[in-house]
């Protein structure tokens, strides 16, 4: 990778003004010269965080030239097809060391989008793009491979490339919003940030595909970590129920506690001393077969992945048929609240996960592409993964046709009061 990409300043972002093209609603971003050609590897390019990613960022930055990495070339094909002459295809094996080198050796950035990354024991990717000098992202949302890929921070400062872990949409896009809740709570009042809570809904698997799915199961088997007054707990996945109100377009909907990366990088990195996440999905139904599968199948099972892509075969026909009936409206809303009283809150919804995806992730590269991140491994609440000034930008191109994008405003502006069903303990 060109060793000018690791330098550029955030101010040198350029945002196309005012006109975005008809057909599909998206303002165009102009990179600085040095980055507007630069070469960016989605690994999972065929499948569907990674087609979507790589769609966002033909959109978004035209001059890119896009490659698509992966194992099946007729898909291959098809992606590139659809994106155009600025696209081609590799064939990439992400468990084979010299196919990743190979493959790595002359592009600027790779964003890795091949989960599930539960149950994986290696940051393949991560030790190919260090060793490669490649500027590198991943949508990772399992806790433990997240802070294996942490674990690599001074190698990477040591060569000199920048890295995020967990850039997707959650974990990712609301790692930012909870840092910039946390970022205006302490410069605005008087009181120090006591509970952050992190809560999640999709419409069935909100079009996302099998990983996601695969992905659902697989935390299933894992206790849930969280933080009370900054204690560590572990508690039961798909317990601890609270009714949260995600607003317009969503309504009020069911949530469960689940184990997920940023919980811990929050706690960590924001040292908010109460945190948690929860997960919900619809049609009801769902929910009640996440709790069965906690309930009726042994916890090893579940952390099977050989055993959990079975499952996944035997459900997914009757998922993709549910989803044609529930779409695939996702929402996030991250709660902050204060020792002096004041609570506030970020919430963003969109009509399409499948979509949001990949803009989602599309505006962390775009980030990386620009300069924001400086060598090493962050997470992207940290102010040396996205720059505190760059965190805006990102937020906005993310939020791009969304329902509804609030930030930093009391609870009452969306109507909601949790409440504490049947958990001992209150994250």
């Amino acid at each position: 990778m060109a060793p000018s990409l690791l330098h550029l300043k955030t101010a040198a972002v350029a945002v196309e003004s005012v006109k975005a093209a008809e057909h599909d609603n998206i303002t165009r971003v102009q990179l600085p010269d040095k980055t507007r050609n630069s070469r960016v590897l989605v690994l999972g390019g065929t499948g569907r965080v990674g087609g979507s990613t790589a769609t966002a960022l033909s959109k978004l930055c035209p001059d890119l030239r896009i490659v698509l990495g992966g194992r099946n070339r007729e898909n291959g094909a098809a992606m590139v097809a659809t994106l155009g002459n600025n696209s081609e295809f590799a064939e990439v094996n992400i468990d084979n060391k010299d196919s990743l080198e190979a493959a790595l050796s002359d592009v600027d950035l790779v964003v890795h989008a091949a989960g599930p990354f539960q149950q994986a024991q290696k940051c393949n990717v991560l030790e190919a793009a260090i060793e490669t000098k490649t500027a590198y992202l991943d949508v990772c949302d399992d806790t433990s491979y997240a802070f294996r890929a942490k674990s690599f921070k001074d190698i990477a400062v040591e060569a000199n490339i920048p890295a995020i872990t967990t850039g997707g949409i959650y974990p990712g896009v609301s790692n930012v919003m909870a840092a910039e809740l946390v970022r205006a709570a302490r410069s605005e009042s008087k009181g120090e940030p006591e509970r952050l809570r992190f809560s999640y809904y999709t419409a069935g698997s909100g079009g996302a595909g099998p990983t996601i799915l695969a992905t659902s199961f697989l935390l299933l088997g894992e206790e849930v970590v969280a933080y009370n007054r900054g204690q560590k707990i572990k508690l039961k996945p798909f317990t601890g129920m609270l009714n949260v109100d995600f607003g317009k377009g969503i309504g009020k909907r069911d949530v469960y506690l689940l184990n997920l990366p940023e919980v811990r990088s929050a706690h960590e990195v924001l040292e908010v001393p109460t945190v948690s996440a929860r997960f919900g999905t619809a049609p009801f139904f769902w929910n009640w077969g996440m709790e069965a599968m906690t309930n009726l199948l042994p916890t090893e099972f579940l952390r099977d992945r050989s055993k959990v892509q079975q499952l996944v075969q035997l459900f997914d026909p009757l998922v993709r048929a549910v989803d044609g009936i529930a779409g695939e409206r996702v929402s996030m809303r991250v709660d902050l609240e204060c020792s002096d009283g004041r609570n506030t809150l970020a919430l963003f919804s969109h009509r399409r996960l499948s979509v949001l995806v990949g803009s989602a992730t599309a505006a962390f590269a775009l980030a990386i592409l620009e300069g924001s991140t400086q060598p090493g491994v962050w997470f992207p609440e940290e102010p040396e993964g996205i720059a505190i000034e760059a965190r805006e930008v990102l937020l906005e191109r993310a939020a791009q046709g969304t329902i509804s994008f609030v930030m930093n405003k009391p609870p009452w502006m969306v109507e909601t009061d949790p409440k504490e069903l049947g958990l001992g303990i209150y994250v």
